[in-house]
Protein backbone atom coordinates (compact mmCIF):
# COMPACT_ATOMS: atom_id res chain seq x y z
CA UNK A 1 0.00 0.00 0.00
CA UNK A 2 1.72 3.19 -1.12
CA UNK A 3 1.82 6.07 1.87
CA UNK A 4 0.23 9.28 0.18
CA UNK A 5 2.69 12.29 0.68
CA UNK A 6 1.01 15.65 1.68
CA UNK A 7 2.79 18.52 0.89
CA UNK A 8 2.55 21.64 3.21
CA UNK A 9 1.44 24.43 3.55
CA UNK A 10 -1.75 22.77 1.31
CA UNK A 11 -5.35 23.83 0.64
CA UNK A 12 -8.09 22.25 2.81
CA UNK A 13 -9.83 20.25 -0.14
CA UNK A 14 -6.39 17.95 -0.35
CA UNK A 15 -7.43 16.90 3.49
CA UNK A 16 -10.31 14.84 2.15
CA UNK A 17 -7.69 12.43 1.12
CA UNK A 18 -6.26 11.50 4.74
CA UNK A 19 -8.64 8.83 6.57
CA UNK A 20 -8.36 8.22 10.17
CA UNK A 21 -5.58 5.76 10.90
CA UNK A 22 -3.80 5.82 7.45
CA UNK A 23 -0.20 6.59 7.65
CA UNK A 24 1.40 10.19 5.60
CA UNK A 25 4.35 11.51 4.96
CA UNK A 26 4.78 15.43 5.36
CA UNK A 27 7.28 17.53 3.21
CA UNK A 28 7.36 21.08 2.81
CA UNK A 29 7.02 23.93 5.67
CA UNK A 30 5.50 23.66 8.95
CA UNK A 31 5.69 25.80 11.80
CA UNK A 32 6.57 24.67 15.38
CA UNK A 33 4.82 25.73 18.73
CA UNK A 34 4.16 24.90 22.23
CA UNK A 35 1.84 26.23 25.13
CA UNK A 36 4.08 29.67 25.77
CA UNK A 37 3.89 30.32 22.07
CA UNK A 38 0.37 29.26 21.27
CA UNK A 39 -0.78 31.31 24.50
CA UNK A 40 1.41 34.48 22.82
CA UNK A 41 -1.12 34.03 19.21
CA UNK A 42 -3.90 33.82 20.91
CA UNK A 43 -3.58 36.92 23.06
CA UNK A 44 -2.29 38.83 19.63
CA UNK A 45 -5.68 37.41 18.19
CA UNK A 46 -7.68 38.55 21.14
CA UNK A 47 -5.75 42.34 21.01
CA UNK A 48 -6.07 42.31 17.46
CA UNK A 49 -2.73 41.72 16.59
CA UNK A 50 -0.98 40.55 13.56
CA UNK A 51 0.46 36.95 14.09
CA UNK A 52 3.83 36.30 13.87
CA UNK A 53 3.64 33.74 10.97
CA UNK A 54 0.97 33.46 8.06
CA UNK A 55 -1.15 30.40 9.41
CA UNK A 56 -3.82 29.84 6.43
CA UNK A 57 -3.58 26.62 5.38
CA UNK A 58 -0.49 25.90 7.59
CA UNK A 59 0.42 23.24 9.71
CA UNK A 60 1.49 23.83 13.42
CA UNK A 61 4.28 20.95 14.85
CA UNK A 62 4.02 20.49 18.78
CA UNK A 63 7.54 20.17 19.53
CA UNK A 64 10.21 22.16 20.80
CA UNK A 65 13.49 21.34 18.53
CA UNK A 66 16.98 20.57 20.48
CA UNK A 67 20.09 21.84 19.39
CA UNK A 68 21.41 20.49 16.02
CA UNK A 69 24.91 18.36 16.16
CA UNK A 70 27.39 19.46 13.66
CA UNK A 71 26.61 19.43 10.20
CA UNK A 72 22.64 19.00 10.87
CA UNK A 73 20.08 21.39 10.29
CA UNK A 74 18.12 19.95 12.97
CA UNK A 75 18.39 18.03 16.66
CA UNK A 76 16.01 15.84 18.31
CA UNK A 77 12.15 17.03 17.41
CA UNK A 78 9.97 14.92 19.37
CA UNK A 79 6.12 15.60 19.66
CA UNK A 80 4.51 17.69 22.70
CA UNK A 81 1.45 16.00 24.30
CA UNK A 82 -1.15 17.79 22.30
CA UNK A 83 -3.85 18.16 24.77
CA UNK A 84 -1.82 21.49 26.58
CA UNK A 85 -2.76 23.06 23.22
CA UNK A 86 -6.33 22.98 23.88
CA UNK A 87 -7.27 25.68 25.29
CA UNK A 88 -5.63 27.46 22.40
CA UNK A 89 -6.21 25.30 19.18
CA UNK A 90 -9.90 26.64 18.14
CA UNK A 91 -9.36 29.96 17.81
CA UNK A 92 -6.02 29.08 15.39
CA UNK A 93 -8.68 27.13 13.15
CA UNK A 94 -10.83 30.01 13.06
CA UNK A 95 -7.80 31.96 11.40
CA UNK A 96 -7.03 29.64 8.88
CA UNK A 97 -4.54 26.46 10.50
CA UNK A 98 -5.39 23.06 8.53
CA UNK A 99 -3.94 21.03 10.98
CA UNK A 100 -1.92 20.07 13.99
CA UNK A 101 1.21 17.49 14.80
CA UNK A 102 1.54 16.27 18.24
CA UNK A 103 0.53 13.07 20.35
CA UNK A 104 -2.47 11.77 22.49
CA UNK A 105 -5.74 12.45 22.44
CA UNK A 106 -7.42 16.22 22.04
CA UNK A 107 -10.57 17.39 24.25
CA UNK A 108 -13.94 17.11 23.07
CA UNK A 109 -14.10 20.86 22.38
CA UNK A 110 -10.99 20.94 20.27
CA UNK A 111 -11.88 17.54 18.15
CA UNK A 112 -15.17 19.30 17.18
CA UNK A 113 -13.16 22.75 16.35
CA UNK A 114 -11.31 20.35 14.16
CA UNK A 115 -14.15 19.09 12.53
CA UNK A 116 -16.28 22.28 12.05
CA UNK A 117 -12.92 23.95 10.28
CA UNK A 118 -12.30 20.63 7.92
CA UNK A 119 -8.63 20.50 9.62
CA UNK A 120 -6.96 17.37 10.37
CA UNK A 121 -4.88 16.51 13.81
CA UNK A 122 -2.01 14.21 12.98
CA UNK A 123 0.22 12.11 15.30
CA UNK A 124 4.01 11.83 15.46
CA UNK A 125 5.55 9.00 17.21
CA UNK A 126 6.92 9.74 20.41
CA UNK A 127 10.22 8.14 21.34
CA UNK A 128 11.25 8.53 18.22
CA UNK A 129 12.66 12.40 18.12
CA UNK A 130 16.43 11.37 16.49
CA UNK A 131 14.16 9.99 13.56
CA UNK A 132 12.00 13.15 13.62
CA UNK A 133 14.48 15.33 13.52
CA UNK A 134 16.64 13.55 10.72
CA UNK A 135 13.33 14.17 8.70
CA UNK A 136 13.90 18.03 8.66
CA UNK A 137 16.27 19.82 6.31
CA UNK A 138 15.89 23.44 7.57
CA UNK A 139 15.42 24.73 10.42
CA UNK A 140 14.73 29.07 11.24
CA UNK A 141 13.78 30.24 14.25
CA UNK A 142 11.27 32.64 12.83
CA UNK A 143 9.25 34.50 16.08
CA UNK A 144 9.36 34.93 19.89
CA UNK A 145 13.44 34.21 20.53
CA UNK A 146 13.15 34.74 24.12
CA UNK A 147 11.50 31.65 24.07
CA UNK A 148 14.60 29.39 22.87
CA UNK A 149 13.12 25.84 22.03
CA UNK A 150 9.77 27.19 22.78
CA UNK A 151 9.41 29.46 20.14
CA UNK A 152 8.45 29.65 16.65
CA UNK A 153 10.51 27.13 14.48
CA UNK A 154 10.01 27.29 10.78
CA UNK A 155 10.69 23.51 9.22
CA UNK A 156 11.49 22.41 5.91
CA UNK A 157 10.32 18.92 5.82
CA UNK A 158 11.01 16.14 3.82
CA UNK A 159 9.06 12.18 4.10
CA UNK A 160 8.09 12.76 7.71
CA UNK A 161 6.30 10.33 9.03
CA UNK A 162 2.53 10.69 10.36
CA UNK A 163 -0.48 8.56 11.41
CA UNK A 164 -3.70 10.65 11.05
CA UNK A 165 -5.67 10.63 14.10
CA UNK A 166 -8.64 13.06 13.15
CA UNK A 167 -9.84 13.25 9.50
CA UNK A 168 -12.12 16.21 8.45
CA UNK A 169 -15.03 13.71 7.85
CA UNK A 170 -15.05 12.91 12.06
CA UNK A 171 -13.28 10.00 11.63
CA UNK A 172 -11.03 9.58 15.11
CA UNK A 173 -8.64 6.71 15.65
CA UNK A 174 -9.00 7.37 20.05
CA UNK A 175 -12.56 6.28 19.94
CA UNK A 176 -12.37 2.93 17.81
Amino acid sequence: MDVPVVHLPTERDKLRNLKAGCEALLWGTVFTARDQAHARMVEAIFTGKDLPIEIDGQFIYYAGPTPPPPGSPAGSLGPTTSSRMDPFTPHLLEKGLAGAIGKGPRSPETREAFLRHRAVYLIAVGGAAALLGSRVKEMELVAYPDLGAEGIYRLQLRDFPVLVAYDVFGGDIFSR
